[in-house]
């Protein structure tokens, strides 16, 4: 099982390039930062986690701090952990992330999701109970813009007529497409056109019990569970749950890693460095 990093950077924590290295440096397969293009005052829309913290309104884009990651590493993923394709134009990030895979030497994985902040989409003109067919659109159109040397695509939701864009992702044919959200809907929408599903594993819930049916509806659709496995974010991570994970063939475990200043970020940091050597000895 591989281990990866999740973190909020903000203009108040640990910068993105120096926990790249240390992330790096500590042997860790990944590094995964979020997405919010902003926070409307309104609270209509509720948060999972109860009262939302501050980092939310501070986070820094991902592609920008992924790329500064980029520039000071040479091995690990860079990935966004989730990327909110529903609130961008993808013309612009299906070159967002074909830049990002060439620059980094094709180490980006793409990580997607419809998120749950119906004010914030809003102000991108997304309607809320259409965003999973708008993501669907989305993404079959940058697939279109990565895989041809001339790519049109026509939707419901997204239009345009031949063109050239490049660069195109090292990755071929595109970065892995990692569908974040819960189980089964997301599961579902992974195994549609996805590379992988990552669902987040909260306190009290078993996420082994969705694998044996993630499976069975894999092979249902004629797929193979190598080509999209299960990845799991977990916030409070413990040897004995990760040692199970990776037993079960769960692909990946994302530690999260509460945004904060350089020294408790590396702490933390150690730690889950620290409990990976005990998962894998």
């Amino acid at each position: 099982m591989k281990f990866g990093i999740s973190f909020m950077p903000t203009d108040y924590s640990i910068e993105p390039t120096e926990l790249a290295i240390a992330v790096e440096q500590r042997g860790f397969e990944s590094l995964w930062f979020p997405e919010h293009t902003d926070i409307p005052t309104s609270r209509k829309s509720p948060f999972a986690g109860g009262e939302l913290p501050e980092a939310y309104k501070k986070i820094l884009d991902p592609f920008l701090a992924l790329a500064a990651a980029a520039a000071v590493t040479r091995r690990i993923k860079l990935a966004t952990g989730i990327c909110l394709v529903v609130e961008r134009d993808p013309i612009h990030n299906a070159k967002e992330v074909a830049t990002l895979d060439f620059v980094s030497g094709g180490r980006f994985l793409f990580g997607i999701g419809g998120g749950w902040n119906a004010e914030e989409m809003a102000s991108h003109g997304t309607v809320f109970s259409k965003r999973f067919e708008l993501m669907r659109e989305r993404i079959e159109a940058m697939k279109a813009i990565w895989m041809n040397d001339v790519a049109e695509y026509h939707g419901s939701y997204v239009n345009f007529e031949p063109m050239w864009a490049w660069p195109k992702p090292i990755q071929k044919p595109y970065p892995p497409i990692i569908l974040g959200g819960a189980f089964p809907h997301a599961a579902r929408r992974a195994i549609a056109y996805g590379d992988g599903w990552m669902p987040i594993g909260r306190q009290g819930t078993d996420m082994l019990s969705f694998l044996p049916r993630f499976r069975q509806m894999i092979a249902e659709a004629g797929r193979d569970y190598d080509t999209v496995p299960m990845s799991v974010i977990l916030a409070q991570p413990d040897a004995e749950l990760l040692k199970g994970y990776a037993g079960a063939g769960i692909d990946r475990a994302v530690l999260l890693i509460q945004t904060a200043g350089r020294d408790e970020v590396l702490r933390k940091l150690d730690e889950y460095s620290k409990l990976m050597h005990d998962v894998a000895s």
